[in-house]
Formats: structure tokens, C-alpha cells, sequence
């Protein structure tokens, strides 16, 4: 998939949510099931919020998009710090963290910046 160059946010959701879905491979392939499939629901979203951001009708709706993209973000963090603390299976989980912290470090700036421009 090919992406315009100045849109860091647009490629760094969408290269999380594959390395969300290999992850999801290894937890399926390891018999567990339940917080791998609520990772997947949320961590795979957060691309597809910013896609729909990215063709907003308005300001207030590219607003509202990317907050929910943030609020799948979050929770995304949510669930892989509770898969860290479970020791489910033998993952990992630290580079994923790093990543959906700067995604949410992202988002969070994008957000206030277009508010305050509104």
C-alpha cells in the first residue's frame, strides 16, 4: 500500500496493525484466544479511523475520527500491558508498547493542534 510521504500517522497505523496481526498468529498458534482477539478488534481499527479521518467532511469530523482512532489506541495499550502482566504466552510485548505510545503521542498532538486551529 502505497502512502503520501508527509503522512507519518497514516503509515505508522497501518505498519502496527500488521505487526498486530502476526502477533495475533503467534497467540493463536500458542491456544490463546481471548485478549490476542480484543488486541486484534482494537490495534487493527486504529489505521482505519485514520483513514476515515484523512477523508473527513469537515474539521470537527477529522477531529472526531482521529479521537476515536486515540481512544482504540489506548485501549490497544490497555490490553498489551495486561497481556504483559498475564504471561499468557512467550511474547514479547515491550516493542508494541514503544509503538502504540508514539502512535498515541501522534494522535494526541494532531488532535489539540486541529482543535486549537478550529
Amino acid at each position: 500500500m502505497s502512502f503520501k510521504e508527509d503522512n507519518l500517522i497514516q503509515h505508522k497505523t497501518f505498519e502496527f496493525a500488521l505487526s498486530i496481526i502476526k502477533f495475533y498468529a503467534i497467540c493463536k498458534s500458542q491456544n490463546e484466544f481471548i485478549l490476542s482477539k480484543q488486541i486484534l478488534r482494537c490495534g487493527a481499527s486504529i489505521g482505519a479511523n485514520v483513514e476515515e479521518a484523512i477523508a473527513a467532511q469537515s474539521k470537527k469530523d477529522f477531529i472526531s475520527k482521529l479521537s476515536i482512532a486515540n481512544k482504540e489506541a489506548r485501549e490497544t495499550r490497555y490490553w498489551l500491558k495486561l497481556y504483559q502482566s498475564s504471561n499468557l504466552v512467550e511474547i514479547e510485548v515491550d516493542s508494541y508498547l514503544k509503538e502504540i505510545e508514539s502512535i498515541i503521542n501522534i494522535l494526541t498532538k494532531i488532535i489539540k493542534t486541529s482543535s486549537e486551529n478550529l
